[in-house]
């Protein structure tokens, strides 16, 4: 499961939160793992994408408050 990781005991964010994937430098809601891959999703929603654990964090707090404006943008946009 997505709990720790190993170096420097922060916890990996668990399914339904922002993750950082450092790899591609994408932010993203973690959906669930899959052969041993960790599955993200764009936060407006669309085609996952699979990263590999070790390579997801969590999103530093300038990182989250922008994803998550981001969110309240578009769903402004949208009427909702």
């Amino acid at each position: 499961m997505l709990l720790c990781m190993a170096s420097n005991q922060q916890t990996r964010p668990g399914i339904g939160e922002l993750a950082k994937d450092t790899a591609r430098g994408r932010i993203g809601i973690v959906m669930g793992e899959l052969g041993g891959r960790v599955q993200i999703r764009p936060i407006g929603g669309g085609r996952e994408w699979d990263a590999m654990p070790d390579m997801v964090v969590q999103p530093s707090a300038r990182e989250e408050l922008s994803a998550r404006l981001a969110i309240r943008n578009g769903n402004s946009k949208d009427g909702l």
